[in-house]
């Protein structure tokens, strides 16, 4: 069992409400054993000089498909654990992982796969459990999700996929579909959140979706409806109905490309830090250059093309998905949003811990939670990644110094 003391020093320690400039974090094993305003006097602990960087919560990111060239539908246990370890890199020391619309033995593969993974990451971001996007989907929204798998929700199927396994927490649903309401119940009675997703559902629509559970908007603004006309009237869509459900939380993908500077400042002035998640999104591309890749498993996923930071479809009419880390949304927030630096950590760590409800663990630096603790410059480049109190990374150029205990 690790036993070992980590006292960080130096910084400046990022919680849900303040900064608090020059204090302590120290951790014993796996936990925070205590956050303080001044110094804390103990012997045998590793010390970590921040050098006047931020010391963070670790970076929850619940909603990825992939990185550094590995994809989680692409079957196999260690693409999982390459996924984990090159976000791990960039600050995230917890994730989601996320699946694609497929046929029903690759969602189970997928689940297999995940919980097979899962016992041998101790190197990466630690798993929460597995986010199901798709299949159920509007076909007219489904953006680069393959068509030939987008269906109607089917009961004997998602009984099916459920029946074996506690690993999914969340699926993304279009909330208007036929059965997609009882669907909503089904996954609220398992303890599953039932996200929307992909939906060109209406405001009235929206309200009946909340009632069955959908609380949460999947990538706010991408595949979903806005303001639209039926027979000349105008009805607000997704994107107006997560605004005006006050309650209602939502994930935006900050890379910069996928939302301009504007509508950022538009989410984070209606829904603030409290109710917004960043999520990278991100596909197999993430950390690797710029060229042709692939959204989905290597077997039968979609050609694209990575150029302009961002996934592209060859044709280059739509955005194919997101290369971004969570170092970057962070930033994104700050530099293009101008949200001050503790909110957009918010975003990315207490926010998501509170939506998939594991805040009482994860998501701020307090006595008792886990040690995942992530140190960064003002431009949020990763110097330090904790994660259960163990370090994980260090960036080739670290600014923090660390002093192992004295063996005398």
């Amino acid at each position: 069992m690790n036993s070992r003391k980590i006292k960080i020093v130096n910084g400046r320690i990022i919680t849900p409400y303040r900064i608090i400039n020059g204090g302590t974090v120290l951790t014993e094993g796996n936990r925070i054993l205590a956050v303080a305003e001044d110094d804390i006097p103990v012997s045998g602990a590793v010390e970590i000089d921040a050098k006047g960087q931020y010391i963070s919560p670790g970076f929850i990111d619940i909603h990825v498909h992939g990185g550094g060239d590995a994809d989680f539908m692409d079957g196999d246990a260690a693409s999982f654990l390459k996924v984990a370890e090159t976000h791990i890199q960039y600050g995230t020391t917890a994730m989601t992982p996320t699946s694609l619309s497929s046929d029903t033995d690759s969602l189970r593969r997928t689940i297999s796969t995940y919980e097979a993974a899962h016992p041998l990451n101790r190197k990466g971001s630690e798993f929460l459990g597995i986010h199901l996007e798709g299949p159920y989907f509007a076909m007219e929204q489904r953006g680069a999700q393959d068509p030939r798998y987008i269906r109607n929700p089917d009961p004997a199927e998602y009984a099916s996929v459920l029946a074996d396994t506690t690993s999914v927490v969340r699926w993304s649903a279009a909330p208007e579909l036929p059965g997609a309401l009882a669907f909503g119940d089904y996954l609220r009675h398992r303890g599953i959140l039932p996200a929307v997703a992909h939906t060109d559902a209406i405001y009235e629509e929206m309200l009946d979706a909340w009632e069955h559970g959908y609380s949460h908007a999947t990538h706010l603004y991408s595949a979903m409806s806005g303001v639209t006309r039926r027979n000349a009237f105008r009805y607000a869509g997704v994107i107006e109905s997560a605004f005006l459900l006050d309650d209602m939380t939502v994930e935006i993908i900050a890379d910069g490309v996928h939302l301009p500077p504007a509508l950022l400042k538009l989410v984070y002035k209606f829904k603030g830090p409290e109710k917004t998640a960043l999520i990278t999104d991100a596909m197999r591309a993430a950390g690797m250059p710029p060229g042709e890749s692939i959204l989905g498993s290597r077997e039968n996923g979609l050609k694209v093309i990575i150029e302009d930071e961002v996934a592209k479809l060859p044709d280059r009419t739509q955005f194919a998905g997101s290369v971004a880390t969570a170092d970057r949304l962070v930033r994104n927030m700050v530099k293009l949003a101008d949200v001050p630096m503790a909110d957009a950590v918010r975003m990315m760590t207490a926010t998501p811990a509170a939506i998939m409800k594991v805040s009482g663990s994860k998501g701020s630096l307090a006595t008792g939670k886990d040690a995942d603790i992530v140190l960064f410059d003002e431009d949020v480049r990763i110097d330090t990644v904790i994660r259960g109190g163990e370090v994980l990374h260090r960036a080739a150029n670290a600014r923090s110094v660390l002093h192992l205990p004295s063996q005398a």
